[in-house]
């Protein structure tokens, strides 16, 4: 068996640290070979990117190639249709066979697990990673317990012995830092610096993405 991946997914809109610093720290805790960052063309459970596709692969690749072992990974954006991670994984698990895949999510995320598309099917394919966000605990609903109660796991390890099937709480207060701040910062003039890596933020400047519009 090959070393476990980890993948992270999101509209990126934009990539930021809050998104950055808890792939590097899963990559670094769990020993995965590289972590995939896979932009969404359009988020089935949030409102359409601000920026278009193009810009978003742009910054994403910008931030992957300014952090070692981040990979981007742009088949969602080729869908041109809502983004479904079971879909994504199904792809990926034939592709990489032999490969354990690390799906990582926010708190937030598990908590609602159980409205997502085709939500059973995803340990088919994958570990659930979880992130704890600021201000999120653990308080699953019926559903996400009975799933968590038969799939969690404490033991790390087993992600690299198993392809897929198991529930991961990974205890990693992240960075309360959203897309949606630092596009309201830009918006107002203020200052993005250390909010984004430094290549987003020129990328950012240069294309005059996240302006006020003019009036």
């Amino acid at each position: 068996m090959k070393k476990a991946i980890g993948l992270l997914g999101g509209t990126f809109d934009p990539i930021h640290i809050g998104h950055l610093r808890p792939a590097i720290a899963l990559l670094e805790r769990l020993n995965l070979a590289e972590v995939r960052l896979l932009p969404n063309y359009i988020p089935p459970h949030k409102a359409p990117p601000d920026s278009a596709p193009e810009h978003r692969l742009a910054m994403v690749q910008l931030a992957a190639d300014y952090t070692p072992k981040l990979v981007v990974d742009a088949r969602e954006l080729k869908r041109n249709r809502p983004s479904y991670t079971v879909e994504t994984l199904i792809e990926l698990r034939k592709e990489l066979p032999d490969t354990p895949l690390c799906f990582l999510m926010g708190m937030d995320s598990l908590c609602s697990l159980n409205r997502w598309h085709r939500w059973q099917e995803l340990l088919e394919y994958a570990h659930l990673v979880v992130s704890h966000r600021p201000g999120w605990q653990p308080n699953f609903n019926p559903t996400i317990n009975a799933l968590y109660k038969a799939h969690g796991t404490t033991d790390g390890g087993q992600l690299q012995r198993r392809l897929g099937g198991c529930i991961y709480l990974f205890d990693n207060p992240q960075l309360d830092i959203s897309s949606t701040q630092i596009r309201n910062c830009i918006r107002l003039g203020n200052n993005p610096q250390y909010l984004l890596p430094e290549p987003v933020i020129n990328y950012v400047r240069e294309k005059r993405l996240y302006q006020s519009p003019v009036l």
